[in-house]
């Protein structure tokens, strides 16, 4: 039997011999007080592994003196600074200890390593952490959490600190860069290499890319120039066959034409940057009006105007087809999120009055064969099949508690925006309570007197925040799923967007795959022909009461259509 955490030691680069040495051969089976997990995080895959594996060393040999064994190591390669990375092993390390009991330490060799967002991420760890009396330890830094949190706390805000001056000189440099005509990092547009800090052609993409230039100038639509490459076998830089909207973008990039861009920032909803940029973007301007060129181009910037011309000039007003003023759509198709093309695999999109095989669609017929069904006889099905599931599930189940939370985030959006409010505004007043302590018992520049009005101020809103977000939080009630009149009443007054949410909360990742058709003009009906991979398998002792309740859904239906 091997450890669970075998891969991640594996891609660290330890050998067999090196994991019995550590202890890390066999699997870990003491009780939780004699057992810990170790967290390893690098911020850059061009990172040293070999400073990762003397990190896990050290780390083995400070568990071996306080006698403890090291249940799983948690690697993985994220940002600790940006809010908007979310660090899945961090997660699970975390709910190891919390969630599941399964162990009471969690070591990592330095608070950096931990996160540099802060005390205000840190310190609710603590919390939740000395209410089961488990602990955090810092290896090189010797900082236990039940002995020395405060400490901790300011190595935490000392980390943060460190970001923002590193974040802030790493923008200057790329804008400096940008000013001097220098690629500035990231993924070359097809067709072109980064050399020396500037762009050149790629001798095996170039010709393709050219020629993909010259079909976009020859007025050829995204999806005609896709499905002719895909027709002869040319794939793109990662193997993968073209598609209209890959064309419509490498079309619309500003570095395409050799020019550098400039891009808006993407923010949440909360106006930070998500870290991602909205596309396309406009070139760079000098101080005298013209485009910063970056290097070598596919395309000239005369040719990159003419092609976004060509491309404005078959939009639609208040269609799908290139008119991006038409704002946010309006959800109208059920299972274009969850349907799945029989043949490929791939997404079903929606095609008005039916579901297409969205890879047919866009790569053509090359890619593949492609299904094609109604739609409202699809939804109807699906509509069947989910109120069956769902009442035939034991109180019990993960799903019904996920689809009561689905529901939930989409009937009362502003109860779960108030939640991210509420506890970032948990996390900013526990990290101004630490600024308060270092203020007042390191620097002594705050009398005992303002400190004690200040600290019980600062206490009260935590307090505070904390009793809302518990508020917030209460669990969904559950009834309601469990009788048929209300789960149809439920279904039926959703509208497509929360038919949608529901479906969602009931489903896998693999979600509905629709068969092909046997023949042309085949006449099975669409219930056999469609395969539901549900989260969990239905409850058997409630199968019985489900019939009940499937002739009130019939009837329910009956009546809508008469």
């Amino acid at each position: 039997m091997e450890r669970e955490d075998l891969p991640a030691l594996r891609a660290l680069g330890f050998d067999d011999d090196d994991l019995k040495e550590l202890g890390l051969w066999i699997p870990a089976v003491d009780a939780p007080a004699d057992l810990a997990e170790m967290y390893v995080r690098r911020s850059k895959k061009k990172d040293s592994l070999s400073a990762l594996r003397e990190q896990v060393r050290r780390m083995c040999a400070h568990a071996a003196s306080e006698g403890k064994t090291i249940r799983h190591v948690w690697f993985e390669q994220r940002s600790a600074s940006k809010s908007y990375v979310r660090r899945e092993e961090f997660e699970q390390a975390c709910a190891a200890i919390v969630g599941a009991g399964l162990s009471k330490t969690l070591y990592v060799f330095k608070t950096s390593r931990l996160s540099r967002r802060g005390m205000g991420q840190v310190g609710l760890l603590l919390d939740e952490l000395e209410e089961i009396q488990a602990r955090i330890y810092v290896v090189a830094e010797h900082i236990d959490s039940t002995r020395s949190r405060f400490l901790l706390s300011l190595f935490s805000e000392q980390a943060r600190e460190q970001v923002a001056d590193l974040s802030q000189f790493v923008k200057l440099g790329m804008d400096a860069h940008k000013a001097d005509g220098k690629w500035t990092g990231g993924v070359t547009p097809f067709g072109l290499r980064s050399a020396g800090g500037r762009l050149e052609h790629d001798p095996k993409e170039y010709p393709l890319a050219r020629r993909i230039a010259e079909y976009l100038l020859d007025r050829k639509t995204p999806n005609w120039i896709a499905n002719t490459l895909n027709v002869e076998g040319k794939l793109t830089r990662h193997g993968k066959k073209w598609s209209g909207p890959g064309i419509i973008s490498l079309a619309h990039a500003v570095t395409w034409a050799g020019l550098v861009a400039q891009r808006e920032r993407q923010l949440d909803a909360k106006g930070k940057w998500n870290g991602k940029y909205h596309r396309g973007g406009s070139p760079l301007m000098d101080k005298n009006g013209h485009p910063i060129s970056c290097g070598e181009g596919v395309i000239t910037f005369a040719e990159h105007v003419k092609i976004k011309s060509i491309l404005s000039s078959r939009s639609q007003k208040g269609t799908s087809i290139g008119d991006r003023t038409r704002g946010k759509r309006e959800i109208v198709a059920l299972l274009s999120a969850s349907l799945r093309c029989g043949r490929c695999a791939g997404p079903m999109a929606n095609g008005g009055v039916n579901y297409r095989c969205y890879a047919r669609q866009t790569e053509g017929e090359s890619s593949c064969q492609g299904v094609a069904t109604d739609r409202a006889r699809v939804d109807s099905a699906v509509e069947t099949l989910w109120i069956n599931h769902v009442l035939s599930l034991s109180p019990e189940s993960d799903t019904l508690h996920a689809i009561a939370k689905e529901w939930l985030s989409y009937k009362d959006p502003a109860k779960e925006a108030r939640k991210i409010q509420v506890t970032a505004a948990l996390e900013s007043a526990v990290g101004r309570e630490i600024e308060l302590r270092k203020e007042r018992f390191l620097l002594g520049r705050m009398s005992e007197a303002d400190y004690e009005y200040l600290w019980r101020e600062l206490n009260a809103q935590i307090d505070a925040h904390k009793a809302e977000l518990a508020t917030l939080s209460v669990e969904a009630d559950l009834s309601p799923l469990m009788d048929p009149e209300a789960v149809t009443a439920l279904w039926n007054g959703a509208g497509i967007g929360g038919q949608r949410a529901l479906l969602k909360a009931a489903l896998t990742e693999k979600g509905i795959v629709l068969a092909a058709p046997r023949y042309r003009g085949d006449r099975t009906p669409i219930l056999d022909r469609l395969t539901v991979h549900w989260r969990d398998e239905s409850d058997p002792a409630a199968l019985a009461a489900m019939d009940a309740g499937m002739e009130f859904v019939e009837r329910t239906r009956q009546r809508r259509t008469t």
